[in-house]
């Protein structure tokens, strides 16, 4: 089955991390594909529809919205890439994006257009059900906190969003579980390592520029520059650390700080 590989692990069940009632939106051309992880996911207690053109998917996010989507790069007609840009100007449902061409590039792309996870076919169908655990996991709510301000910045976990001076911030599920991380975080170093654990839940690359990429588009939301942070400051060789909105000095923030941003 072109997309898919041999999976020892068919027939597992873990009904005690996701929701039954959860709704996966998958969205590719290979319809067998389609058929396949509409009965593999319905064994995790997700309940799936697969379609195979774009704007057919397009019409069921817009009529009966998911809780997630897992979208091919390969399309017929409009590409996964043009789909993401699509979805992304109403909607912040999450979105996994499965590509056969693997490129850096493709991924970068995916990820700077609004994806929160991406997967390279040919892909294990249990490896898949992990990442949208993991990125369902985002979303639910800390027990700590259910809301936070942070002089003009207030997040709120329990409607899953956040606001800059009233103004309310359209985040992608990445995006915000990010900006979470850091608040909760202020004033602490972040690793690069650690925003993966916390935001990805699963292993990537190691010299991936992923979290890189998720920085910097949380950054051009919050009207962030990296140069002059205010909310988001780099530390040089090795992650991020949140200044809280007290920045913008330009100076450096500490041993270490560099606010020459993410490159």
């Amino acid at each position: 089955m072109r997309g898919l590989e041999g999976d020892s692990d068919h027939g597992m069940r873990d009904h005690g991390s996701i929701m039954t009632a959860t709704r996966v939106l998958v969205l590719d051309d290979d319809e067998a594909l389609g058929e396949l992880l509409t009965e593999y996911l319905g064994g995790f207690g997700f309940t799936v529809r697969a379609v195979a053109h774009p704007e057919e998917g397009l019409r069921a996010i817009r009529s009966d919205p998911p809780d997630l989507v897992v979208l091919d790069l390969m399309l017929p007609g409009m590409d996964g890439l043009a789909v993401c840009r699509k979805i992304r100007e109403t909607s912040r449902v999450p979105i996994v994006m499965l590509t056969a061409r693997g490129g850096v590039m493709d991924r970068i792309l995916g990820l700077e257009l609004g994806a929160d996870d991406y997967l390279p076919k040919p892909f294990e169908p249990r490896e898949l059900v992990a990442r949208i655990q993991a990125v369902l996991r985002r979303g639910t709510l800390p027990e700590a906190e259910e809301s936070l301000r942070i002089g003009p910045l207030e997040i709120n976990w329990a409607s899953c969003s956040a606001s800059l001076d009233g103004r309310p911030l359209a985040l992608t599920t990445a995006e915000f579980t990010l900006l979470g991380l850091l608040a909760r975080s202020r004033g602490r170093v972040l690793t690069r390592e650690r925003i993966l654990d916390e935001t990805r839940g699963v292993d990537w690359e190691a010299y991936d520029r992923s979290v890189d990429i998720l920085v910097s588009r949380l950054r051009q939301k919050l009207g962030d520059d990296a140069r002059r942070p205010r909310f988001i400051r780099t530390v040089r060789g090795t992650g991020y650390r949140f200044i809280g909105g007290s920045g913008g000095t330009g100076g450096s923030g500490g041993i270490g700080d560099d606010g020459a941003g993410d490159e």
